[in-house]
């Protein structure tokens, strides 16, 4: 319910707000130059010293633009026309590029997207988190640019997201479901994907297929408003060793056509090793508190890295891009500088691949995390790597990482940790503070987060290496190893 009111608040908010906006007109600046990158895929421009956040620019592009939201602080604007390309522009690959929000850079060349992304980092550290830069090293980019991932999940809707030539052709438009990505800042409205070229096949296939099979059968799509339907997610996962898992999160309890929908995913994909889904009927689609149920197959995938062995099942986080997890993680190792006689630390462990990487090194590794079922995993893991010197916990990381958790494990010489986005809560920080480790190693998706940790620790720690990893081509987002030693 709470998460219905959210919804519902959200909605009045926004259409109130493009109420404002269309009272005032649109201002249209011409001749200006995007300077820079901005947060979530934007880039800036500047005009009478004001910042103005552009919708699909390159810096170094010369162009006309629209203002269509007027802030105190900044504004925020979508091209009308380029007089004079970015020679960092290139030409997008995707079909669905400018609507869908997934690849926000697709628009620019590679070598580029690292530029910024390191600057990126290095500006939010310095910023942020008030540091003196040390030395830093290069990022390290994907040898992949595109069909990189993983794991892709997609969102089925009965509010497909309309082209503008459909809007304008003021026709009655029959065919509303989409399986696809929802568009940035719609909850509701879902863009139907032809083709993505984030995943190899059969992701494609898959969907497509699934999509297809839907339609033709009449089987409902899941309407977020009214919390009603049969569709509502589809996630496929693949992995090195070639498995291949598809799980189909479904809103009502309909077994006949629920049945229907998975036998025609087996018969027409025998490739796929782990068949599961999910009955969800909650306001949204979390599934860690969700039964999953094994349809065919494995209730999970493998994936090797450098000789180990990672079991990974539906709900089990791990580095989305395969190929350069196995760089982060070496990287990692190598700062880590673990000798023989050190008790290593590994927050947030996920399925333990970080700490089953380091753990030839160490004395012995200990993994936190707050999924049950990684726990679980890392601990099978372990046991088919022939890892004997690792032990995991579960639990929530503030209340689980305490004085009595380090009286009994021991107190660490080295800590590994990779939050979440959010980055650390702050009780995590204060006991890294009072454990006083030799070395820290921090690695992040976010820097800005990642930052703020980093100065809350600014009294104790100093940071002696700084090392961005891109795991992401064609979007803002990176990653990034930030080593920090006892000053």
């Amino acid at each position: 319910k709470g998460e219905l009111i959210y919804h519902y608040l959200t909605s009045i908010f926004y259409f109130c707000d493009m109420g404002r906006q269309k009272r005032r007109e649109p201002i249209l600046i011409e001749n200006i130059e995007i300077i820079d990158t901005a947060s979530k895929g934007k880039s800036v421009a500047k005009h009478d010293g004001r910042a103005i956040f552009v919708q699909g620019g390159v810096p170094g592009d010369i162009c006309d633009i629209v203002v269509f939201k007027r802030r105190k602080k900044f504004w925020e604007a979508r091209i009308e026309k380029i007089h004079t390309y970015s020679e960092r522009r290139t030409e997008p690959k995707c079909e669905h590029f400018g609507t869908c929000g997934g690849c926000k850079w697709q628009n620019m060349k590679y070598e580029s997207q690292l530029d910024f992304k390191q600057n990126e980092v290095l500006n939010n550290l310095k910023r942020i988190g008030g540091i003196d830069l040390p030395s830093h090293s290069e990022i390290m980019g994907s040898e992949n640019e595109y069909f990189y991932r993983n794991k892709m999940e997609f969102t089925f809707s009965n509010k497909r997201w309309l082209t503008t030539e459909e809007v304008q052709s003021e026709a009655d438009i029959a065919d509303k479901d989409a399986l696809g990505f929802h568009v940035p800042g719609m909850f509701d409205k879902v863009i139907n994907l032809n083709n993505c070229h984030l995943q190899k096949e059969p992701s494609n296939a898959i969907r497509l297929s699934v999509k297809q099979f839907s339609d033709k059968n009449g089987l409902t799509y899941f309407d977020i408003r009214n919390q009603e339907g049969l569709l509502r997610n589809l996630m496929v996962r693949t992995s090195s060793t070639n498995d291949l898992m598809v799980l189909v999160q479904f809103y009502e309890d309909d077994k006949k056509n629920i049945n229907l929908l998975m036998e025609h995913i087996k018969t027409t994909f025998p490739e796929i090793t782990s068949l599961l889904y999910i009955i969800n009927q909650k306001a949204n689609n979390t599934m860690y508190d969700q039964e999953v149920i094994c349809y065919n197959g494995k209730d999970h995938i493998m994936e090797e890295m450098d000789g180990l062995y990672f079991k990974i099942g539906a709900k089990s986080f791990f580095q989305t891009n395969s190929e350069q997890a196995k760089v982060l993680y070496r990287k990692t190792k190598e700062l880590a500088n673990i000798t023989s006689d050190d008790l290593v630390y590994d927050l947030y462990t996920g399925t333990g691949t970080i700490a089953q990487y380091v753990a030839t090194s160490a004395k012995k590794v200990v993994g936190i995390d707050s999924v049950e079922e990684g726990i679980k995993a890392a601990y099978e893991n372990a046991e088919r790597n022939k890892i004997n010197n690792c032990t995991f916990y579960t639990g929530d990381m503030k209340e689980i990482f305490t004085d009595e958790f380090i009286a009994k494990n021991g107190t660490p010489d080295v800590i590994i940790t990779d939050p979440p986005r959010d980055g650390m809560h702050k009780k995590v920080v204060e006991q890294i503070l009072k454990i006083g480790a030799k070395r820290i190693v921090y690695v992040s998706c976010n820097s800005a987060t990642q930052a703020r940790d980093l100065a809350l620790m600014d009294e104790l720690y100093k940071v002696s290496h700084i090392q961005p990893v891109d795991m992401f081509p064609q979007t803002h987002h990176v990653e990034n190893i930030v080593v920090l030693e006892l000053k």
